[in-house]
């Protein structure tokens, strides 16, 4: 069987969101192929840091170089057994993409596991795949998801818990990353053990 994961990147994609779940996901032997459309094996994409500061909103830092392993073009859904799909900026641009949303839309007409974060139900949300879930996200794409017939949970004031809805796994920012990651890696059938 596959242990293949896609990963959705675009230009300042959030740094944590990207990097963490890559490298743990490396980290319990899947193959994470990280993509981004007009990008091939090689390329980089720009982060942003966001963190939770005390303002009305998160503030946002220019982050790392995040490397492209795999070419945008290539992506053939049967390959994978699940998607991760990051917040930060590039969710509001990468759901402009035909493609990025029908690769979307197989995953989950497959019923595999697809986890987002943050900005990232943005994407579900163009896909048309929230109708009918429960999901969380940043709290300022509750509107989004409620309006694509979706049931928001409350991310609580920590932003640290995960939802799980089928074989949707959402969390609203990257301190949910214990939680969110273990959800998903249950979905995907792999066994953690410390």
């Amino acid at each position: 069987m596959s242990k293949k994961i896609l990963l959705l990147a675009g230009d300042f994609v959030e740094d944590y969101e990207v990097m963490v779940p890559f490298q743990m996901l490396l980290m319990l032997g899947y193959e994470v192929h990280a993509v981004c459309p007009g990008k091939k094996a090689g390329d980089v994409v720009k982060t942003a840091i966001h963190d939770f500061e005390g303002d009305q909103t998160y503030s946002e830092k220019r982050g790392h170089n995040f490397a492209i392993n795999y070419d945008f073009d290539k992506v053939n859904v049967a390959d994978y057994v699940g998607l991760v799909v990051p917040g930060g900026r590039a969710p509001e641009y990468l759901r402009l993409n035909a493609r990025v949303l029908d690769i979307v839309r197989e995953f989950d007409a497959a019923k595999k596991p697809i986890a987002a974060i943050c900005h990232g139900p943005q994407i579900l949300v163009s896909a048309g795949v929230l109708k009918g879930k429960t999901c969380t996200c940043y709290a300022a794409v509750k509107p989004d998801v409620v309006d694509a017939g979706a049931t928001w949970a409350d991310s609580n004031e920590t932003a640290s818990n995960a939802v799980v809805s089928g074989h949707l796994v959402t969390a609203p920012a990257w301190p949910a990353h214990p939680a969110w990651i273990a959800a998903f890696v249950k979905l995907l059938g792999a066994q953690i053990s410390i």
